[in-house]
């Protein structure tokens, strides 16, 4: 059992506690993964363990790691503040950091993308796509020069641009200041789409995006501008384009995104993916998040351990 000790330090006020290495000493999370779940990731991160020797001799498992990353991305905590039965913050930080910095959070999260649309019995990269954007306001920690008033939405802070697959799923995702409109957001995404998803033949989008069309045909896309439903009143879906909406409505379950509390888009992108790779990692293994919509009145309450 390896111990890593901190002690209290007069410059920032932290207190620095032991931490066991041993999840199995603890009582778990709702945020850890299972065993079915990690089985599908530890391939990858194993290797990337091994592929750096400096860091084979590293006594932190990395099962925690993520453990503590989705632990934070799920309740939003702030990094310092998370529980000292994890991994410490600072430890947590650098994985999180080197794992965006390579882009292995990113294979990860299209690893776990094509194992689930495969398990739906669709192919593994999609056809068509739904592009939408959301505007998020941004708490004091984020750069200045990476916000802008969004006049629309009413809104200082970024704007996330989707584009997402007929379910729900997240192929692609851009993050930039509120005051960017959303037909520029709307073209970086043709553009990552026809780079990095060449099966892509069909898109929906609101009327925000009503000139995009042009941009998206000299990318090999039909992109369909669709429009409210004729004499429909109050909130009605629009054909295919609701689907978009309901992944922002998943984000929500992260409290990490329920505003941007990152100080650079790109790691509020990471974020993102990496709320998704907890959705994705349920799917595939039919395991339900503990919401108020989904507890059952006659679920028994565990006893303590």
């Amino acid at each position: 059992m390896a111990y890593v000790w901190w002690f209290p330090s007069l410059l920032d006020g932290r207190a620095w506690w032991p931490y066991a290495g041993d999840m199995g000493k603890r009582r778990p999370y709702r945020t850890d993964v299972t065993d079915e779940e990690w089985a599908l990731i530890e391939p990858t991160l194993s290797a990337w363990r091994e592929e750096r020797h400096f860091i084979k001799t590293a006594t932190t498992p990395l099962r925690e790691i993520v453990n503590a990353i989705l632990y934070q991305n799920r309740t939003g905590c702030q990094w310092d503040l998370l529980p000292h039965d994890l991994p410490p913050s600072s430890t947590v930080y650098d994985y999180y950091s080197a794992w965006h910095r390579d882009g292995t959070d990113r294979r990860i999260h299209d690893l776990l993308r094509r194992q689930v649309r495969r398990a739906a019995g669709r192919n593994e990269e999609p056809s068509a796509m739904c592009i939408d954007s959301q505007s998020v306001d941004t708490a004091f920690t984020a750069a200045r020069q990476t916000i802008g008033f969004d006049g629309n939405k009413r809104r200082l802070g970024r704007k996330r641009h989707a584009a997402v697959d007929t379910m729900g799923l997240l192929p692609e995702a851009r993050v930039t200041a509120a005051n960017l409109h959303d037909l520029r957001g709307g073209e970086q995404l043709v553009d990552a789409v026809h780079e990095r998803h060449p099966t892509v033949v069909k898109a929906w989008a609101d009327q925000a995006y009503v000139s995009l069309p042009d941009y998206a045909k000299d990318a090999g896309i039909d992109l369909e501008v669709t429009t409210k439903v004729a004499g429909a009143s109050g909130l009605t879906p629009a054909p295919q384009r609701w689907k978009s909406e309901r992944t922002f409505g998943w984000f929500s379950r992260s409290r990490r995104l329920s505003q941007d509390y990152e100080k650079l888009p790109s790691s509020a992108q990471s974020q993102i993916r990496r709320s998704m790779i907890g959705i994705m990692l349920r799917r595939l293994t039919g395991r339900s998040p503990s919401t108020r919509y989904r507890t059952s009145a006659n679920t028994p309450t565990p006893a303590p351990a």
